[in-house]
């Protein structure tokens, strides 16, 4: 496989991190969108890269789970479903509840180990298509959910293989890590996005959530936020216990799937504790990239930029695939 290089004079890991948003400011396509109702009452929304109905029934679908509050217009998302589109397979992206545009229904939302959704959603798209291979992707905060959605279901998984980009799988040393430097610029912007979410929420539900409207602007990190929201909200002591509970790095030796890791030892998010120190099953291929910031993997040069993920992810899944 083709190892990464940044592209010239963008070696930076801020640069990597943050150029993927000056570089594609529009998605790349227009996606088809589907709404599924879940067994609690809520909804998913779902990004296609085509008709679903139209595809053949034993092509291959690649699955998307994106990361802290992303969506179909993260460059990244948009980016890696036009690229499996490129090799004739379909693409779809589930939203996690709340990132699609419209509050969900219910209280809880989505963290970094709820698999209930990913396995509905899963579960749902084997019945539409009970013959064509699964792959899936999962994005940061998506690659941790999906990590532990693998060991979970171990020999039970509808997934041929899977690929997590930048992961944060040990979820209290992540919290910590955005807290420093530079690095709180990125916590801001994502809290202020959780923050507002969290206000309509309030405002829809009212005595339905942890928190009441006064005390939204109180919560200055993100580790503040998992303490006071994400824990109450779904069944945790605090967030220490969720970070115990649903952090990957301790998950891998149970995966059975062939996986596919790929971090940066420079990403700004996370720290050397998120790189598994003990020896791997031989399903799990290991990929650390000494640049590349957080999911970012810019190469080529800035007047002809080349977005690495893109390229590399769909040639592993080939890779597996004919093997």
């Amino acid at each position: 496989m083709m190892t990464f290089k940044p592209a010239s004079g963008l070696r930076n890991a801020h640069l990597q991190t943050l150029l993927p948003r000056f570089l594609r400011r529009s998605p790349l396509f227009t996606p088809i969108e589907q709404r599924i109702e879940t067994p609690d009452g809520d909804f998913l929304d779902l990004a296609w890269t085509a008709q679903a109905t139209e595809h053949p029934t034993n092509k291959p679908i690649m699955i998307l789970f994106h990361g802290l509050e992303g969506s179909f217009h993260s460059p990244y998302a948009n980016g890696l479903l036009h690229a499996a589109s490129q090799q004739g397979w379909l693409g779809v992206m589930m939203h996690f509840r709340g990132c699609s545009g419209e509050i969900n229904r219910q209280a809880r939302g989505y963290h970094s180990g709820e698999t209930s959704d990913a396995t509905f959603f899963i579960k749902w798209l084997r019945q539409q298509f009970p013959d064509a291979p699964f792959f899936a992707v999962g994005v940061s905060l998506g690659g941790n959910m999906l990590v532990n959605y693998l060991a979970e279901t171990q020999n039970q998984s509808e997934l041929v293989a899977a690929q997590v980009i930048s992961p944060p799988l040990n979820l209290a040393s992540c919290s910590e890590r955005i807290q420093q430097g530079f690095s709180r610029i990125y916590q801001q912007y994502l809290l202020g996005s959780m923050k507002k979410n969290l206000s309509l929420k309030i405002e829809a539900l009212p005595n339905k959530m942890p928190v009441a409207a006064d005390q939204v602007e109180q919560i200055r990190s993100l580790w503040q936020f998992d303490e006071q929201v994400t824990a109450p909200l779904h069944g945790f002591k605090d967030a220490d216990d969720y970070y115990r509970r649903c952090s990957g790095i301790g998950k891998l030796q149970q995966i059975k799937t062939r996986l596919r890791i790929i971090h940066a030892a420079d990403d700004p998010f996370m720290t050397s504790s998120v790189i598994p120190s003990q020896p791997l099953p031989d399903n799990i291929d290991y990929h650390l990239s000494p640049y590349g910031g957080h999911v970012g993997f810019v190469s080529g040069s800035l007047r002809n930029p080349d977005f690495w993920l893109e390229k590399t992810v769909p040639e592993w899944f080939e890779k597996v695939a004919s093997s």
